[in-house]
């Protein structure tokens, strides 16, 4: 099968690179008014913007996020590896170490996980960085198609000088982000990285049709196991849980998601049953049964309330994941269970701001009342305003103010209003906001 690709090495500067080149050079060096900047696509100037907020190199490597070992696992754990046959076949079909491009496949913080493709072409793109462990998230590396496409959460084209970063503007690419079929959260992103051809319409249709191609293949995937684990069996050694991860952020009802050996389970467990996991997860050493129910009860004396509902939470995990089922004294979690809230901590420790803001989806679990949850939904929301309003562009600031979590935050909006321009049109709605909060 031929590629759909045309091999082909990043051609000479026309009129219309040697104008973007110019007024990507005006505008880095801080002249935003330069009136070539008006031929450029709006979605490439935010994203330059973005990208100088957040201090980003005009030149340089991207950082290695990962090394051997943590690529490896991560390549092992993640939710596309079981599909990155089907992505070769649909983007490099015949030989891939000849065709033209470099495929990149990449996690929700924009880390390459994959990169394969035309030998010649991975040898020149390795130069710029763009290696397996890189970290290509706007944040990091600022305009890019794979970085971002996961700002944007949508397909994204970038043509050669329009790259923030001078070391990638000989080349072009075509990212679209890869959702969970059932959460629609973002599991990752696909890239294809080459010559011109790689910006065409149709190559854009060609990696969105990939991108939907593999969450189909996801969700048939997950229907599949879920049939066999319902049909009887014969009785056969218990596989432990790859990965296990339970999802509190906006949610009432904590979502499950066990990803094993046969196959993936997602199942919603009742607020009380997300109460008792999230501060199993969170305490690690474990909890005592006076402890938890005082976590979870306010009241350490409710310990026979405690038994009789660990009874019932035993017997729901006995269906999805018998070896996530708490053990006692103490009260523990011998399988470590991932919440999405720390995931976006983690996000923010490795300062990708814009991606953790995205994977915040609200506070965690907010119709508990339970003070262990309470305190903790209170340090994740604290540990991402601080983190923000430390670090983070002001962009990524004012998309923070405007959810729940910062609505009447008026020390936030005094330092978004801080760092605009003077003659910024958002200015005048910041004034109002605070006005109305302070009155």
């Amino acid at each position: 099968m031929s590629s759909p690709w045309t091999p082909r090495r990043p051609g000479s500067p026309d009129a219309s690179r040697l104008l973007i080149e110019r007024a990507h050079d005006e505008f880095v060096s801080g002249n935003s008014a330069d009136p070539r900047l008006a031929d450029i696509r709006g979605i490439v100037r935010d994203s330059w913007r973005r990208s100088l907020e957040s201090l980003v190199g005009v030149e340089g490597l991207p950082p290695l996020a990962l090394d051997a070992e943590q690529l490896e696992r991560l390549r092992s754990e993640h939710p596309l590896a079981g599909v990155i046959d089907m992505i070769r076949g649909l983007l490099m079909p015949g030989d891939p170490t000849d065709s033209g491009v470099v495929v990149a496949v990449g996690d929700a913080a924009g880390r390459l996980l994959w990169v394969e493709g035309d030998a010649h072409v991975r040898t020149l793109t390795g130069d710029m960085g763009f290696i397996a462990g890189a970290d290509w998230s706007e944040d990091a590396v600022g305009t890019s198609a794979p970085g971002t496409s996961l700002a944007l959460d949508r397909s994204v084209q970038i043509r050669g000088a329009e790259h923030f970063n001078r070391l990638v503007q000989p080349w072009s690419c075509t990212a679209a982000p890869v959702h969970d079929p059932e959460t629609r959260r973002v599991l990752g992103v696909i890239d294809v990285t080459g010559g011109e051809p790689v910006v065409s319409p149709q190559a854009q249709l060609l990696v969105d049709a990939t991108a939907r191609a593999v969450e189909g293949e996801l969700l048939l995937s997950r229907m599949r196991a879920r049939a066999q684990s319902r049909a009887p069996r014969r009785a056969s050694p218990r596989s432990a849980p790859v990965r296990a991860t339970l999802s509190v952020l906006g949610r009432s009802k904590a979502l499950l998601e066990v990803a094993m050996d046969e196959g993936e389970h997602v199942a919603e467990v009742t607020t009380r049953h997300a109460e008792l996991l999230l501060m199993l997860a969170t305490h690690r050493q474990g909890l005592s049964a006076e402890r938890l129910a005082e976590l979870v009860y306010a009241d350490p004396g409710a310990t026979v309330t405690l038994r009789a509902e660990m009874v019932r939470l035993r017997k729901t995990l006995e269906r999805i994941a018998p070896d996530l089922a708490p053990a006692s004294k103490p009260y523990r979690l011998d399988v470590p269970l991932e919440t999405d809230a720390e995931q976006v901590l983690s996000l923010l420790d490795r300062g990708a701001h814009r991606v953790a803001l995205a994977a915040y989806r609200g506070d965690a679990l907010p119709e508990s009342t339970a003070p262990g949850v309470e305190e903790y939904r209170d340090n994740v929301r604290t540990a991402l305003r601080e983190a923000l309003m430390a670090e983070a562009s002001v962009d990524v600031l004012l998309t923070f103010a405007e959810t729940d979590a910062a609505a009447d935050d008026v020390e936030l909006l005094r330092l978004c209003l801080s760092m605009l321009p003077a003659r910024s049109p958002r200015r005048a709605g910041l004034v109002a906001r605070i006005e109305r909060l302070e009155a």
